[in-house]
């Protein structure tokens, strides 16, 4: 059993931010995690994965909501 890297789980302060720079500065905190950069109107699974951030972005290509683990 994997136990899980304690750091962050959540990026309030990356909404509003170009998704590149959010997804660099996620794996930057969180190396364990995989990022996950999605379009707006992306087709998602509604799981729940401990090793995943899905980062959720507007028509601009920037951050619309808050990326947390899961």
């Amino acid at each position: 059993m994997s136990v899980p890297i304690p750091g962050k789980s959540s990026w309030p302060e990356l909404v509003g931010v170009l998704g590149t720079l959010a997804a660099t500065a996620i794996a930057h905190d969180r190396p364990d995690v995989a990022v996950e950069v999605l379009p707006p109107g992306a087709p998602i699974i509604p799981d729940y994965n401990p090793t995943r951030v899905r980062v959720f972005l507007d028509n601009n290509g920037i951050v619309a909501k808050t990326p947390v683990i899961g």
